[in-house]
This record gives structure tokens, C-alpha cells and sequence, in this order.
């Protein structure tokens, strides 16, 4: 107990980082402006979009519900999604006025099974949300099958899944929209944050304008050099942008995105071999012509088989120094949705046996070799039995 704890999802910070938010600050732009634009640019490249097609915001959560409204999704209009996700997914849907419905997961894979999704569809059914959980992608070939089978709009939510790709192509650019975080615990991260690609550019204009306020021009345009722009208020928006100070940490990040990613997968195969005889189900490994995002390392366990509950694993390994964490407890497990939808844990089996048994190891890039091996090494102690 003598050493350091070992912080989940520990952001790796380095110089440059540090050097680009001093710089912000010395220039007393600090709300959304040229860093900001510079973010958006890099990211369309790296998505292999146009700079058009990309508008940066807070968070996830509200590149998702901005995406929602966009996609024309309200009050009446039921959107599919996945049990095994982050509260933020249902929430957004529900504060675009639509009804969220749960279709399964796949058991080995953990993302949203197409064929429960299809058993879902209604006649009011909007749109599909699909999450790439961990980094690893959906079965988009027939989730966009779906979708067009029934003119469905998707909103990918692609907060695991930066580098993802599916069959060559990137994640976050098959549906209409494609949502992202550079939340802390994020791959790459602004602190708070999160962009959306939009399949149409007169759609992420319309992401832009709802995003700040309504109004017609950012702030940036409002007071550069040019001269003062006046605006319109155009709708009724939401206060929702992206700060550069936040972009400044983000622009160094994207940087550093595929090197991070090399660190993150010689971690992950690293648990994959350590563990493969414990008590647990593994990560299934990677699907042929896909790229994981390496995001999440979840175990498993096998309560059958495991000397201790997934909690008794969580506080040991907490007791021994260790961050860990819940990704996730399925969403009808929560009072709140069990209240307000009648949804019980039992309707989506496999996300229940999931979030009852799963567990998330560290898996930062700034895992240091001595820290990777406190990590396996507890592990194997604490589940060997």
C-alpha cells in the first residue's frame, strides 16, 4: 500500500498540452474561436470527412442530443438503442422528447445485436443509436441494412471509439451523425468535450446553430478582426459549445492519437495472455477487418467459477491500490428508467448477466510497465483463488 494508487482512466498529459492552454491563456482567447476551428479541422482529417462536416461541442452527451434534434427526432418518435451503455445515451433520447427502447446485446461482441434490433422496430421508430462499446465496432452493414430497409436515421455513438473502424471505414461516418467525448477518461480528451460528424453539411450547420444559443454566428465570428458580425436568433438552441482553452489540450492529443493507440493494444493483448486461464470471459478478440479502439479492458467473470463476486473484486482490487471500474451496469437496472418505463433487468438478459459480472482494468496510455504488472499480477492473485 506503500506505492502510488493507480488512477483509472488516467489522462496522459504531456508538455505540449500544457504548453498550447498557457498559450490560450497568454492570448485571452479562451472561449470558441480559432483553437476550436483548428480541432475541427484536424479531426475531419483524421476522420476523413470535410472540415464542413464536423462542429465541436461540450461533451458527448450533447453531441448526442443536438444529433437527435438535427436527425428530426421528437416528441412520439421511439429511438433503439443498447442496454449495455452510459446513461447519457437514453438521457439524450429523452431530451429530445422521443422514447428510448432497449434491443440486447450480442453476448460475446457486447454491442446492440441487429437481430434485436429488428424485433423492435415499430411504426414509431425513428431512429437507431447504435454504441461501439470499448472501441469495438457495431455490425454497421446490417444496422445501416436496417435503417434504410425502414428510412430509420442513425446517431452513432462513438464515445469509445475514435480509431474504430469497421471494414475500412471510420467509425462515426455510416449514420447520419457520428457522436464523440474527449471526456478525462476518453482516448483522447479535452478535459470535457465531445465533436459530431454529420453526414450532410446543411445538418452540421444546423448542429452549430443549435449548439450556441440558436444564434446565427459563433462568437468567434462575432468579434474577429473583420469587424463585428450581427446575429439572428434562428431557434431556440442550447449553450453547448466547445471552449479553446479545452481545444488547445485536444489539438496535442489528436496528435499523439495513433501512438496512443499502439500503447493501448500491447496493453490489452498483454491482459489478454495474462488472463486467459482465469475464472473470466475475455474480450472477444478483434474482428477480421475491423479496428478496435482499445478504449475499454473488460473481464467477465464467471460466477460459477470465481473464488470471489465481481464487487468483492472491485474493493480488493481497490484495496490494493488499483482503480477499476463498472462499463456498465445495464441500464434497466436503475430506478430511475425501471420507474418511468417499466423496463426491468430480465428483458435484455444478456445485457443483465453483463453488467452484473463486468469489471474495467486500467488501460491509459500513460500506464507505466510497473503499473501494468501491479495490475495483472492482482488480478491473477485475487481470481486463481
Amino acid at each position: 500500500m506503500n506505492q502510488p494508487f493507480i488512477t483509472f482512466g488516467s489522462p496522459d498529459i504531456q508538455q505540449d498540452e500544457i504548453d498550447a492552454v498557457i498559450a490560450t491563456m497568454q492570448s485571452c482567447w479562451l472561449g470558441t474561436g480559432p483553437k476550436v476551428a483548428q480541432l475541427e479541422k484536424d479531426f475531419s482529417r483524421y476522420k476523413l470527412v470535410t472540415s464542413e462536416q464536423v462542429a465541436a461541442v461540450n461533451s458527448c452527451t450533447a453531441a448526442l442530443h443536438v444529433s437527435l434534434i438535427a436527425a428530426g427526432v421528437g416528441p412520439g418518435d421511439e429511438v433503439i438503442t443498447t442496454p449495455l451503455t452510459f446513461c447519457a445515451t437514453v438521457n439524450a433520447i429523452i431530451h429530445a422528447g422521443a422514447t428510448p427502447v432497449l434491443a440486447d446485446i450480442d453476448p460475446l461482441t457486447l454491442n446492440i445485436d441487429p437481430t434485436e434490433i429488428a424485433r423492435k422496430i415499430s411504426s414509431r421508430t425513428k431512429a437507431l443509436v447504435p454504441v461501439h462499446f470499448a472501441g469495438r465496432p457495431c455490425e454497421m452493414d446490417a444496422i445501416v441494412q436496417l435503417a434504410n430497409q425502414h428510412q430509420l436515421k442513425i446517431i452513432e455513438d462513438c464515445a469509445h471509439a475514435i480509431e474504430t473502424e469497421y471494414r475500412g471505414q471510420k467509425a462515426g461516418t455510416f449514420g447520419d451523425f457520428g457522436c464523440f467525448s474527449f471526456y478525462v477518461t476518453k482516448n483522447i480528451t479535452t478535459g470535457e468535450g465531445g465533436m459530431v460528424i454529420g453526414k450532410k453539411i446543411e445538418d452540421i450547420q444546423r448542429v452549430k446553430i443549435l449548439a450556441l444559443h440558436g444564434m446565427s454566428k459563433d462568437a468567434w465570428k462575432r468579434f474577429s478582426d473583420d469587424g463585428y458580425k450581427h446575429y439572428q436568433v434562428v431557434e431556440c438552441g442550447f449553450k453547448y459549445n466547445m471552449m479553446d482553452l479545452q481545444a488547445a489540450i485536444g489539438i496535442p492529443q489528436l496528435a499523439r492519437v495513433d501512438q496512443s493507440w499502439i500503447i493501448r493494444q500491447q496493453i490489452w493483448q498483454q491482459y489478454q495472455q495474462a488472463f486467459a486461464d482465469l475464472p473470466v470471459q475475455l474480450p472477444m478478440e478483434p474482428q477480421a477487418d475491423t479496428r478496435h479502439g482499445y478504449h475499454l479492458y473488460t473481464l467477465i467473470l464467471d460466477p460459477e467459477r470465481s473464488p470471489l463476486s465481481r464487487d468483492q473484486l472491485l474493493d480488493a482490487m481497490t484495496k490494493r491500490g488499483i482503480g477499476v471500474g463498472v462499463h456498465y451496469m445495464s441500464l434497466p437496472e436503475h430506478s430511475f428508467y425501471q420507474q418511468k418505463f417499466a423496463w426491468q433487468p430480465q428483458q435484455c438478459p444478456h445485457a443483465m448477466f453483463a453488467g452484473r459480472q463486468i469489471i474495467s482494468l486500467p488501460i491509459s496510455a500513460k500506464l507505466t510497465a510497473i503499473e501494468l504488472q501491479r495490475v495483472i499480477s492482482a488480478v491473477q492473485e485475487l481470481l486463481q483463488g
